[in-house]
């Protein structure tokens, strides 16, 4: 599975510049012969979240439409990252995911909303899993602050995910924890973690990229980039078979203690 990871700086509050960004960019990445190509968290608005009312896409109907053509266009996967969208009963950070036929097969609203940046007063959280299929192999998505809850990636992958993507508005300021963060779910359980983070920064916030991939033995197969820019890796999935035969962490697991809900 060859990946394009966009690593993109974001207008705050400007979807329209937004958008005719992201299409460049992917129109740019699939001359590179990839497979799927991953944007970053909230990359129609940032953080603009006081102004939502008048710049959360309605329904999605915006991105949907822009993430379907390219993909059936160009025969792609695309992993939306996420966007800010309005439904019937609030704003949600939302992420998309268009298969090779233009079709969405995911839509999921983050899990866990970040108070540091007042996620929690403009949005409401979501409410389901996001497992779905690229190409034959079983998926998962979450998005920027769920990497810190272990269950919640857990979670995919006892519904067999082998690949977990995660897209990102991750500070500069907390960077490490992010480095750390993704190695430690990709090791523990024993997947591809494919994370993409932006660059720029927005009034409270400065980013510097480090967009990162994550073999399932914990080999880092993309780091260190702080710019804006396409960044490629290749993804040999039969290692993650490989990994859980050499240490069966899912069939040691003692259920028997820790499914209990606290």
């Amino acid at each position: 599975m060859k990946i394009a990871i966009v690593q993109m700086n974001i207008h705050f509050g400007e979807p329209k510049q937004n958008f005719t960004a992201v299409e460049k960019y992917i129109e740019e990445a699939i001359n590179s012969n990839v497979d799927v190509i991953v944007l970053p968290e909230m990359w129609n608005t940032g953080y603009a979240l006081d102004q939502l009312n008048h710049l959360a896409d309605e329904n999605g109907v915006k991105t949907k439409m822009l993430l379907t053509t390219l993909a059936k266009k160009y025969k792609i996967n695309i992993v939306g990252g996420s966007v800010a969208t309005k439904k019937s009963d609030g704003y949600y950070n939302t992420m998309y995911v268009a298969n090779r036929d233009g079709k969405i097969i995911a839509d999921y609203d983050k899990a866990h909303l970040f108070k540091l940046m007042d996620e929690h007063k403009f949005m409401n959280p979501g409410q389901s899993k996001n497992l779905f299929e690229l190409d034959g192999t079983v998926c998962g998505g979450i998005i920027c602050y769920d990497l810190r809850f272990p269950e919640w990636t857990r979670e995919h992958t006892l519904n067999g995910a082998k690949v977990i993507f995660v897209p990102a508005e991750w500070p500069e300021v907390r960077i490490d924890h992010w480095q750390i963060l993704l190695q430690a779910r990709a090791i523990e359980n024993q997947c591809f973690l494919v994370a993409v983070n932006r660059v720029g920064s927005d009034p409270n916030n400065q980013f510097n990229g480090h967009s990162m991939v994550v073999a399932p033995w914990g080999e880092v197969l993309l780091h260190n980039h702080t710019k804006e820019g396409i960044f490629y890796v290749n993804l040999e999935l039969k290692e993650v078979d490989s990994v859980r035969q050499r240490i069966p962490v899912y069939e040691d697991r003692r259920t028997d203690l820790y499914n209990t809900k606290i």
